[in-house]
């Protein structure tokens, strides 16, 4: 007969209402768990995967089943004492939630001492960069391939004499010609290659067209808040002769900038300053128990000292959505947070699908069944704070404390839409291992675990994986996360920019009619 072992020695038991536990390793079959200090214990009917879930009690049919004190979905058949919960027997909750507005809000209160600070590029419009780039933009994809040549002309040693230009990047994409000028699907691409070209981040600003588009280069930066410090170009292909007098004219233009924006020195500004995007991809199921925790708290004490923190991935959030709507400090705040999801719903059903279609295969993989699950854990990202504010996909962001910014689920999409926003710093949770970067904006990657921690060194930043391992407390990790965001913030690379990942993760949202 195997050993017994203690149930917490192997799982984590969330919530004393939870009918589940996570598995901390993975575990045959056969395993005998106590269930406490007394003689009950269960049996493990088969093998359970690391962070995947098996049920501690008898689940009916029909029976909801909770982890994080929460319903995660309905039982799609008997479930007895020691069966893995996943895909097999768990489905969708569709019950509806319950909404209030307001009746959840905290205050939160900043550590003793002085507010922190980090060293920053001020900017002629009272926002503060955290990084000095140059940006080449364009405004139809006919300029896509004139751009990154520009671009390519700066890598290596030609920016050794520049060294407080970060680089240069091409902010290229599939759209700019063929739209609705109305339409949903073009405003959000204007915002979001204005958004850009008005970036903190950006001290220099190349605007590449065709000459022919729908999109004129005049557009995305004439008469549209851009820092009057941002030192700006615009050209287009047909006006120049060509793709190659245009790479030649663009290049001379680039480095007729750079001696002015090297000039440029980074100052101790407060952290209040800071636009924070929160995002994760390739999410498991220690997403929710460490990583998104932690950078909640990181998350409220930026907020707490007069930060701005951005959630986002509306897809996401769905089925935990009553968590932050009690938090919204005004019914409106809540309602537009729940137009957003009718909508997403709507869209979805419009292709065929639905919103628990969200989890990817390597989410489950990692254990997370249904979006109500995946949603629960996403939404610890955001802390306790209340919120402030709705936003629509690449709409500037004004207010301060925690937001959110309606974006899609797929990783690029919605941290480009953040970035547009005006995020300075992205804090990135993953479980699977995410590749990603994000230029202009570091993006700092934090491993949920400490499989992927040590099996993707050279890609992740920090590890909460630890948490589950006994070896830090969620407070510690989070103030790791919330401090490695001021030196991020200062200058300090992250392994994504170390690698020069983010300049191809530019994708803004494309949707609505292209004629």
């Amino acid at each position: 007969m195997p050993p017994t072992v203690k149930l917490s020695n192997v799982a984590l038991h969330l919530s004393p209402r939870d009918e589940v536990a996570i598995a901390l390793a993975p575990l045959a079959a056969g395993t005998i768990i106590a269930l406490g200090d007394g003689a009950a214990h269960l049996v493990l009917t088969g093998d359970i995967p690391r962070s995947h879930k098996f049920a501690l009690a008898q689940i009916p049919l029909g029976g909801r089943v909770h982890k994080y004190g929460q319903s995660i979905g309905l039982a799609t058949a008997p479930i007895a004492a020691g069966d893995h919960v996943h895909s097999h027997n768990l489905g969708m909750d569709d019950a509806g939630r319950r909404h209030e507005f307001g009746t959840g809000r905290t205050t939160l209160v900043a550590p003793a001492g002085p507010v922190p600070t980090f060293l920053g590029y001020p900017r002629a419009d009272g926002r503060v960069g955290t990084r000095n780039y140059v940006g080449i933009l364009t405004s139809v994809n006919c300029s896509a391939t004139a751009a990154n040549l520009i671009a390519e002309a700066f890598r290596g040693a030609a920016l050794d004499e520049f060294e407080n230009v970060d680089g240069v990047m091409a902010l290229t994409h599939q759209s700019g010609c063929g739209l609705v000028p109305t339409s949903d699907g073009a405003q959000a691409l204007m915002r979001t290659l204005r958004g850009y070209a008005a970036h903190p981040n950006f001290g220099g600003m190349l605007v590449v067209g065709l000459g022919c588009e729908m999109v004129p280069v005049d557009a995305l930066v004439a008469g549209h808040d851009l820092p009057a410090d941002t030192v700006v170009s615009t050209m287009n292909i047909q006006g120049e002769g060509g793709v190659r007098a245009t790479v030649k004219e663009g290049v001379a233009r680039i480095r007729s900038m750079l001696p002015q924006l090297n000039e440029r020195r980074r100052v101790a500004t407060p952290v209040s300053e800071l636009v924070l995007g929160l995002n994760c991809g390739g999410s498991d199921g220690f997403s929710g128990i460490t990583a998104n925790p932690a950078l909640g708290i990181a998350s409220d004490r930026l907020v707490s000292y007069g930060g701005t923190s951005v959630l986002a991935e509306t897809p996401e959030v769905f089925g935990a959505e009553h968590l932050l709507t009690s938090r919204a400090v005004a019914p409106e705040v809540g309602q537009k947070l729940l137009d957003r999801l009718d909508w997403w719903q709507d869209y979805a059903a419009q292709g065929g699908g639905s919103l628990d279609n969200n989890p990817s295969p390597g989410n489950k993989a990692g254990g997370l069944t249904t979006i109500l699950e995946k949603s629960l854990g996403a939404v610890a990202k955001a802390g306790q704070a209340d919120l402030t504010a709705v936003y629509e996909y690449a709409e500037k962001i004004t207010d301060r404390g925690l937001v959110f910014m309606d974006t899609p689920g797929y990783d690029p999409v919605s941290v480009t839409g953040i970035i547009a926003g005006g995020a300075t710093v992205v804090v990135f949770t993953t479980g699977r291992g995410s590749v990603f970067g994000a230029k202009p904006t570091p993006s700092i990657k934090v491993a949920t675990n400490s499989d992927t921690y040590n099996r993707m060194p050279d890609d992740m930043d920090l590890n909460a994986g630890r948490i589950v391992d006994g070896t830090a407390t969620l407070a510690e990790v989070g103030t790791e996360i919330f401090e490695m965001i001021i030196r991020v913030a200062s200058g300090e690379q992250t392994v994504s920019e170390e690698l020069g990942v983010g300049q191809e993760e530019f994708v803004p949202w494309q949707f609505g009619t292209v004629t």
